[in-house]
């Protein structure tokens, strides 16, 4: 019967035929065919369970009718004989048997039984999460059960072989009677049915959890529901943190006491001994919520994440420009990929920029260009270990860009994020936060990495502010790259203060020199111990030849001062768009000035020079003024915020006025630079600057896990570890900054807008270009719209 049900069951999908063909053709046909394959399958399944129900009916009626024949058989027997002898051993048996066997035929030929079975497993027409009553529907179920049970587990441990002596034939009736309990006990299903319903009850179980936390927690008061309000809208309001956080005290002081412990059970620690009334809000605020059971798992705007618990850490550096380019932002992300790949803590992926070869015509020097990007990989790695002189572990992967000629520039082209796998998406470091985000037409940069922070390189307004229309462009990109950073940062490290203040920022050098420079200064400090002359050349200056560059200030404090400074002859090396503008207002000014082609600082021809001249306000940090120090040189530069971190340097002279420039270069001129300490030395290294940029971008926290506030004790951490998602709703600055994030999504996905705000055309996505030579699938593909 089993079997016929069996074979039965494609039915439901043949007769559905005809109604599947009429549905073929309509543009939703896939999601009806599914629907009703599902409704078949499942009515099909139904069915099976009914006839395999009626099976055991059949089944138990079947062994009672043979019961009774064997009983009526052996009654009529043994009643004839005239001596009185006892009966065998196997009637004994069966009169043993018979009513056990009788109660387990009433339990499973019960009317009821079947149609019990299917009404728990038949689907209810509504869900309901009741879970109190599906608990108490199990056990109910199971108790009623229970005997059933024990009479399969005692049928199963029985012994059917009996005590037969040995050549005596085993007796026909009872021959019968174990061959069809066998054949009963191989097709039963019932054991199945109750393990089902055993796994069920136990995931059930398993949903439902008791709150741990008591929930003898005090509701919030108005006082502490306005202080909240004030401390989430304080971004909103304009008010400043110190404000915030006088005003919170303020609403809080009388209820301090009452706050969080009330929450904690008698035996933990209290944490009257945090002072922070922020802290002891959010917790305070936690506690109540935990206490009405809610759970939160995520951020209002945040997706799930790979989860990196017990795995190895990953970085991921992204840039805005790669070698042969000789600039800062392809120089400095390069070393800082190849020192934080020498911790076995985490590994490093450097995302760089790929320009197609007409861009690599425009931008790389000496017309070099590369035809794929493992070219320009063995390039990069064989300048980078040149001069670190180790072996490099970091990955090195590609993004398209695009060249901007206006903004002198590489501006990326499509979703950068996605060139950083789910897998690896851990912890990012965008170098230039901004720039990288001005046109992002992607995923949030917070949504898929667990921490992200920004290193800003450049004092863009500077830059603007000396074009066309400067005042007003710069207004609005000040504005853009406050709402950028903050809605796409974790945490933003500025170099100097000389660039813009952007939330969530802290002020801190995080670069160091190319440590070939160091080896200069050591050999060029053991020549001066044995009297040699190491300097024999006097002051040049470096830098890419664009105006912005220190050009405009160099000329203007030369063309002041060309009486007080004759004689003085300053060597230039550099290329550059404004090359020839430079020159010729030079000429016209008759300066003293020798242009020469530009070469990497670390050229043989430089080591020589005794005065590095730097008089540039629009760098954020200059290299080649770190560079120049590291290999025992002075260095006459501007009593300006991006020279803040070389004032400790005994040979950096700085100067405010024109006078004191003259002045200062004239002592350079006429003196020897003093010998670096080994201390100073440190100060400039990559392995400084690698740990400055551990500490003040809280990444060594964050990959040790020890974010916790070291105020509190190690039970309340604990305690407030667990508690902290119970909170139901975001933060309102997640609101603020989700908002800003989606509201540029949707801004920098209007061509008409992007050309309009000075993007290059075409750049919100790759083009075939850029999709042959990384092999990359057209974006349409990647990126499929449905219904258009």
């Amino acid at each position: 019967m089993i079997n016929a049900v069996s074979e039965a069951r494609p039915a439901p999908a043949v007769a559905s035929t005809a109604a599947a063909s009429a549905t073929e053709a309509t543009p939703f046909a896939f999601i009806t065919r599914g629907w009703r394959e599902v409704r078949d399958s499942a009515g099909a399944d139904l069915r099976l369970m009914r006839a395999r129900a009626n099976n055991f009916k059949n089944l138990a009626t079947s062994i009672d009718r043979e019961l009774e024949n064997f009983l009526h058989s052996a009654s009529s027997s043994f009643s004839v004989p005239v001596v009185q002898s006892p009966p065998p051993p196997e009637l004994d048996f069966v009169k043993r048997l018979q009513p056990k066997l009788s109660e387990f035929r009433r339990a499973y030929s019960s009317p009821d039984f079947s149609q019990r079975v299917l009404q728990k497993w038949n689907p209810p027409s509504k869900i309901r999460i009741d879970l109190s009553a599906i608990k108490n529907a199990f056990v109910s179920e199971v108790e009623d059960n229970a005997r059933l049970v024990d009479w399969e587990r005692r049928f199963r441990s029985w012994d059917w072989k009996g005590d037969k002596e040995e050549g005596e034939k085993e007796w026909e009736p009872i021959r019968k009677l174990k061959t069809q309990l066998k054949e009963f006990e191989r097709k039963s299903s019932s054991s199945e049915i109750f393990r089902n319903f055993e796994k069920l009850k136990t995931s059930l179980k398993s949903m439902y959890k008791e709150p741990q936390e008591s929930k003898d927690v005090p509701p919030l008061d108005v006082p502490e529901l306005l202080a909240y309000w004030v401390k989430q809208s304080g971004p909103l309001l304009g008010l400043r943190q110190d404000i915030c956080d006088k005003i919170v005290e303020a609403l809080c002081s009388k209820q301090r006491d009452q706050l969080v412990w009330r929450s904690l059970s008698s035996g933990e620690t209290s944490i009257h001994e945090n002072d922070n009334l922020n802290d002891e809000l959010d917790f305070r605020i936690a506690s109540v919520l935990r206490s009405t059971g809610h759970c939160y798992e995520g951020g209002f705007w945040s997706d799930s994440k790979h989860d990196f618990t017990n795995e190895k850490r990953h970085v991921a550096i992204v840039t805005t420009a790669s070698l042969p380019w000789m600039t800062g932002t392809a120089v400095n992300p390069l070393f800082r990929a190849a020192y934080l790949s020498k911790s076995a803590k985490q590994k490093v992926t450097l995302l760089v920029p790929w320009l197609c070869k007409s861009d690599q015509e425009v931008v790389y020097p000496n017309n070099l260009t590369f035809s794929s990007p493992q070219e320009q990989e063995a390039y990069i790695r064989e300048w980078l270990e040149e001069r670190v002189g180790f072996k490099t572990e970091f990955k090195i992967a590609f993004y398209p860009g695009k060249f901007s000629k206006a903004r002198r520039s590489i501006i990326p082209a499509g979703d950068t994020t996605q060139f950083i796998s789910s897998s690896e998406a851990d912890i990012a470091i965008l170098e230039e936060p901004e720039h990288l985000n001005w046109y992002h037409h992607g995923k949030r940069w917070t949504d898929k990495f667990n921490h992200v922070v920004g290193v800003v390189h450049t004092n863009y307004l500077e830059y603007i502010k000396r074009e066309k229309n400067g005042a007003l462009q710069a207004f609005l990109v000040k504005h853009i790259n406050n709402w950028v950073t903050r809605a796409y940062c974790h945490k933003v490290l500025r170099l100097s203060a000389a660039t813009q203040n952007l939330p969530k920022s802290v002020i801190c050098n995080v670069h160091g020199v190319n440590p070939k420079f160091l080896w200069v200064g050591e050999k060029v400090a053991a020549e001066r111990e044995q009297g040699q002359q190491v300097f024999s050349k006097g002051a040049y200056f470096l830098g890419k030849m664009v105006w912005a560059k220190g050009y405009r200030e160099l000329i203007d404090l030369l063309g002041k001062h060309k009486k007080d400074l004759e004689g003085f002859k300053l060597d230039v090396y550099g290329n550059g768009e404004d090359s020839h503008e430079v020159k010729s207002t030079a000429r016209k000014l008759e300066l003293n000035l020798n242009f020469l082609k530009g070469r990497d600082h670390a050229d043989d021809a430089l080591h020589s020079y005794k005065v590095f001249i730097n008089p540039s306000v629009s760098d954020v940090l200059c290299t080649a003024t770190a560079e120049a120090l590291a290999m025992g040189k002075f260095v006459v530069c501007a009593d300006h915020p991006s020279n803040d971190f070389f004032r400790a340097f005994p040979n950096c002279l700085t100067y405010k006025t024109s006078d004191e420039f003259v002045a200062k270069v004239k002592k350079a001129m006429s003196s020897e630079p003093q010998p670096l300490t080994p201390e100073q030395r440190h100060n400039l290294s990559w392995e400084a600057a690698t740990q400055r940029f551990m500490e003040y971008s809280e990444l060594e926290k964050f990959l040790n896990g020890t974010t916790e506030s070291s105020k509190s004790s190690e039970q309340t951490s604990s305690y407030k570890k667990k508690i902290v998602k119970s909170i139901s709703w975001p933060s309102l600055n997640e609101v603020i900054n989700g908002g800003i994030a989606f509201t540029h999504y949707c801004l920098t996905g209007n061509e008409i807008l992007r050309l309009s705000t000075g993007a290059i055309p075409g750049t919100r996505d790759y083009d075939k270009q850029h999709c042959k030579d990384l092999h990359l699938l057209p974006p349409v593909v990647q990126n499929p719209v449905y219904g258009w």
